[in-house]
């Protein structure tokens, strides 16, 4: 066989097994487990699912309904409000629930501290005071509860009193509760409260000198690093128990500048709370997140304009939805994520979006981010200026096959640099190298030809001579420095 045809062959399976070892994407780390029923972990940032166990199975949510009623609360009322225990919020509730603040009708709270007791103590009365107090009645409060999970996106939910003691229509999904969480642990006046380890209750009539209630979280609490509770990562959360629901559990967690939350259904006592901390753990220690904006460079730079719904937009016209990330497995990269451009819009869109990207990872969804028109810019049907290949994106622009084309032409690129660089320590590397620069420069010619005609043919070519003339004049000062 010719010997510059054995080389050729050499330098294409050695440039394969580089590209093997570059491109393997790792698996989505799956080795973990609850004894729990139901449970889920989610990224509050980006709202990966990163590890789930019947996440979409109904159960009854106990007392982390509590979380739902806490924001609904501080979305509606002013934290110095105060609240009045009326008859009914003290004595509807269900035999045996007990008066954990000892409240007597009439008496009077501010918002602020009904909501430790809601939350730390897990008060019944305290849930059913203060829905009377935003809504008028529990049964406002409620509608008012089942349009907000609505709006989170839950479907797998329904809610029919703020407490979470039994309900003939009161269910929860994992996946929906994580949702509930994720919006809830966003409002850092409940974090603060969720977090707190004690909390001081003034004077009421039954308690003349006051109250000190104490948070029931275990990983929220425990500070001994030999307790099997031992969680520094847990920040807030909610526990919850009824004979039905067995054991619920809610907890927040921040690592490193990450988000965590876990969610707990129809656990067993004690081992509730090592399933949600075993679920905080696997998601700080195997996964991490990465921004968009600076990684997503595919519609924002270069000169080729974007086509969205029949509408040209210049990249630098367009700008990325702020602090969004997606979440991978350590040692992925995010490159690998794929990726849709959607752009027939969800209700409640930013008003400046024109598209949704949509990131993915082995079919899980990892991430979002909005792709928007900058303020004070109006799309162009065409960008009178010089193409060039420098920072220029390879990614289609439609809704389909995103990333497919890309990959194909990043494995492509990367094939002939690793033939290229194999060809030169065989001796025959410069000629390549010049056969590609000279290919580069035919290639910018023609696409600047094809412009200017294109350009003319629409009466702006003196416009793009211009922007030319601006371009070498600026290129010659610079050689002069």
């Amino acid at each position: 066989m010719n010997r510059r045809i054995k080389v050729l062959i050499s330098c294409i399976l050695v440039s394969q097994l580089f590209l093997m070892t570059v491109y393997a994407k790792p698996d989505w780390p799956s080795d973990t487990g609850i004894q729990a029923e139901a449970g889920i972990v989610i990224d509050g940032d980006s709202g990966a699912v990163i590890f789930g166990q019947n996440i979409h199975a109904p159960f009854p949510p106990a007392s982390i309904t509590k979380v739902l009623t806490a924001l609904i609360v501080l979305e509606n009322a002013n934290l110095e409000d105060m609240v009045t225990f009326s008859k009914d919020s003290i004595y509807n509730v269900e035999e045996g629930s007990g008066n954990k603040l000892n409240v007597d009708t009439g008496d009077k709270l501010s918002v602020e501290d009904c909501l430790y007791s809601l939350i730390l103590h897990s008060c019944n009365q305290a849930a059913n005071a203060l829905a009377e107090h935003v809504a008028g009645s529990r049964e406002g409060f409620v509608a008012m509860m089942n349009e907000k999970i609505n709006e989170l996106g839950c479907v797998e939910s329904h809610f029919d009193n703020p407490s979470g003691l039994n309900g003939d229509t009161q269910y929860v999904s994992a996946y929906d509760m994580a949702l509930i969480a994720k919006a809830a642990y966003s409002n850092k006046k409940l974090v603060e409260i969720s977090s707190a380890i004690s909390h001081n209750i003034p004077p009421t009539s039954r308690n003349p000198e006051g109250l000190t209630i104490y948070n029931e979280h275990r990983l929220v609490k425990t500070k001994d690093p030999n307790s099997e509770f031992y969680c520094p990562s847990a920040v807030a959360g909610k526990t919850g128990y009824l004979i039905k629901a067995g054991n619920t559990l809610v907890t927040y967690g921040e690592q490193d500048g990450k988000r965590l939350i876990s969610v707990i259904l129809k656990g067993s006592p004690k081992q509730y709370f090592i399933d949600g901390k075993d679920l905080l753990e696997f998601g700080f220690s195997r996964f991490e997140n990465f921004p968009v904006t600076g990684n997503e460079t595919g519609y924002t730079s270069g000169e080729d304009s974007v086509e969205i719904k029949g509408t040209s937009y210049k990249p630098s016209d367009l700008e990325l939805e702020p602090n969004q990330v997606i979440t991978l497995p350590k040692g992925a990269e995010f490159s690998q994520a794929d990726k849709t451009l959607v752009t027939d819009l969800p209700e409640g869109s930013p008003e400046r979006a024109v598209a949704l990207i949509q990131y993915t990872y082995n079919d899980r969804k990892v991430g979002q981010a909005y792709l928007m028109e900058k303020k004070g810019l109006e799309p162009t049907s065409q960008e009178p200026g010089e193409e060039t290949t420098e920072g220029k994106s390879e990614e289609p622009e439609t809704s389909s096959g995103i990333g497919k084309a890309s990959s194909r032409k990043k494995l492509g690129g990367v094939l002939i640099v690793g033939i290229g660089a194999i060809l030169g320590l065989a001796g025959g590397g410069t000629g390549f190298f010049i056969y590609l620069k000279k290919k580069e420069a035919r290639e910018i010619a023609l696409r600047r030809e094809e412009r200017r005609r294109r350009l003319k043919a629409e009466g702006e070519e003196e416009a793009f001579e211009q922007i030319l003339r601006q371009r070498r004049k600026i290129k010659g000062k610079n050689k002069d420095k």
